[in-house]
């Protein structure tokens, strides 16, 4: 699903790079996808996607 039109970004995207960089802020987020930079309808669903994302990342000492 497309959860920036404007830019063409999906939830796939957004849950690969939150993943991956693990922004904490939205702000963040938008420096490593193009969210948010011409109508912003995007930013309450992809901070969601972060937010749930996030959640399921392991700490470090669930890890080891």
């Amino acid at each position: 699903m497309y959860v920036c039109l404007c830019n063409a970004v999906s939830d796939k995207t957004l849950r690969e790079v939150v993943r991956r960089y693990q922004p904490k802020s939205i702000q963040h987020l938008r420096q490593l996808v193009p969210i948010g930079k011409q109508c912003g309808k995007c930013i309450r669903v992809a901070r969601e996607i972060m937010d749930d994302e996030l959640q399921q990342v392991p700490l470090y000492k669930e890890i080891a």
